[in-house]
């Protein structure tokens, strides 16, 4: 599995590939105005920066919600860095320019994905990744995990290439079932990430080293 940090925050992906896991970076205009990104000058050279850190995959989403402006801003994009990854939100004229995208050899991250019928129009225009959103899933009672599943299963029928990205991630069990359930990438905020290393059976088994190191030498 895939490891995506879910920020613009230039500390939190640096903390993030300096641990070894890192695959990629997810943002949007949310996360960007989260770190006080404005201007169109200043996110594009923001995006620049993403990408000087990590080795691929740099999600960068575009505006325009109809087909011209979404293919003028996508291109606009692509042209940052080779590993920008053009993200496109789930609408008619989204799929419309995922399509040309394909064509034109510019991955894609289809975003704000909340079915699997979303997921296989997604597939079929060719989008490298599609997003399913599971946390807001859960937010209105319906269980997000089982729509990962059902993406998963549908890509497998079909032999797809686009990657199932599970998105919206709130802690670790989501991590962990997402890797259960086949899940190509998981991106989520880089406490969740961190949470994995942690369990009491390894705090308390190397303190209790330590401390009889500490007995036998003095």
């Amino acid at each position: 599995m895939k490891f995506f940090i879910d920020t613009a925050n230039l500390s939190e992906i640096q903390e993030a590939y300096d641990l070894g896991v890192l695959d990629g970076v997810t943002t949007n205009p949310s996360l960007m105005a989260k770190e006080g990104i404005a201007g169109h000058d200043k996110v594009m050279a923001h995006y620049k920066a993403i990408c000087n850190i990590v080795d691929d995959n740099v999600s960068a989403e575009v505006i325009a919600t109809d087909f011209d402006g979404i293919i003028k801003e996508g291109k606009e994009l692509a042209k940052i860095d080779d590993k920008i990854v053009v993200k496109v939100p789930m609408i008619k004229d989204g799929v419309k320019a995922i399509k040309y995208f394909t064509s034109e050899g510019i991955r894609t991250n289809c975003t704000l994905v909340f079915s699997a019928g979303q997921a296989l129009l997604a597939a079929k225009a060719g989008a490298s990744y599609v997003s399913p959103f599971i946390g807001r899933l859960d937010d209105i009672s319906y269980d997000g995990l089982q729509l990962i599943q059902q993406i998963v299963d549908i890509y497998d029928n079909y032999g797809y290439i686009t990657e199932v990205l599970a998105a919206s991630i709130r802690h670790t069990m989501h991590l962990i079932q997402c890797a259960e359930i086949g899940a190509d990438v998981a991106t989520c905020p880089l406490k969740v990430i961190t949470g994995l290393l942690n369990h009491p059976l390894t705090d308390k088994g190397l303190a209790q080293f330590l401390e009889d190191h500490k007995k036998a030498n003095g």
